[in-house]
């Protein structure tokens, strides 16, 4: 039966491990090109200005509404 290690890690061990882990990962990043990175910038620009036009034509028929029925009682 193997042993398990009884010895427990330091606080300066722990601190180094992470710090070897996390420039493992860094490694890991892949950046966008600078073409994906328009693209990707003039979608989200695109994507906001589309729902924020439907947002707004939302909340202008729902104060149409309320006005209708307002008028009503």
């Amino acid at each position: 039966m193997a042993e398990k290690s009884t010895e427990k890690k330091g606080f300066a061990d722990k601190v180094k491990n992470f710090f070897k882990s996390l420039k493992t990962e860094v490694r890991k990043i892949v950046w966008p090109t600078k073409e994906q990175l328009w693209k990707q910038s003039l979608a989200v620009v695109v994507i906001s200005a589309v729902l924020c036009g439907f947002i707004r034509v939302i909340d202008i028929l729902s104060q149409l509404l309320i006005k209708a029925v307002g008028s009503i009682f």
